[in-house]
């Protein structure tokens, strides 16, 4: 039971250091232009699926504080947000990632319960995170940003659906194939080098 529990501590240590150099360096974030693709919901999903849901809204809570920590002058988007509603941009970057790694995490064990390939469910797991870190942060932007001006300058006058496609587009799908190639593999591995299939 002790050695479980110590085993629980060093996967969340050593993910929770992982988000937290990958957020304060180029391996978290591929800037595109204004925009940033993050890749940090890779380790969120890796620690929601082998070591569980509440791990994965601890996780989701180190990444959001960190979002929301660049949003103070490492990121232009993030900081013009910041200025506008300060309490909206907490909201889009903090409450969204703990719902986003424990939600990963929960359908990641109700797969795994009728996955027999004791595969797909990994992959799923992993794709669900970049997902739905992906439809929560749009979802608090329209939220509380839509009506301002910065937002409705960027949308150019195309309509929620509009600025949706050009918010998202090619940079969620690839967060989405990458997050479920990598966060997929990595704990495929990870769970089988640790006998837990």
């Amino acid at each position: 039971m002790r050695s479980k529990k110590t085993l629980t501590m060093v996967q969340v240590g050593i993910l929770t250091a992982i988000v937290l150099v990958m957020s304060f360096t180029p391996l978290g974030y591929l800037h595109i232009g204004p925009f940033s693709m993050s890749l940090l919901s890779i380790p969120v999903v890796i620690g929601a699926m082998l070591v569980g849901p509440e791990a994965g809204a601890l996780l989701g809570l180190v990444f959001g504080l960190t979002s929301f920590a660049q949003c103070f002058g490492a990121d232009p988007f993030g900081a013009t947000l910041l200025n506008i509603n300060p309490f909206g941009t907490f909201f889009m970057c903090v409450p969204t990632r703990m719902l986003m790694g424990y939600l990963a995490g929960m359908i990641f064990k109700g797969l795994r319960k009728v996955d027999k390939t004791r595969t797909v469910c990994y992959f799923v797991g992993g794709i669900s995170g970049a997902v739905l870190n992906t439809v929560f942060f749009m979802g608090a932007m329209l939220l509380f940003f839509w009506t301002s001006d910065y937002i409705q300058g960027m949308s150019g006058g195309a309509g929620i659906f509009g600025f949706l496609v050009t918010m998202v587009g090619l940079q969620g799908v690839l967060e989405a194939l990458i997050c479920c190639a990598a966060g997929g593999a990595i704990s495929k591995a990870v769970s089988k080098a640790l006998k837990r299939e």
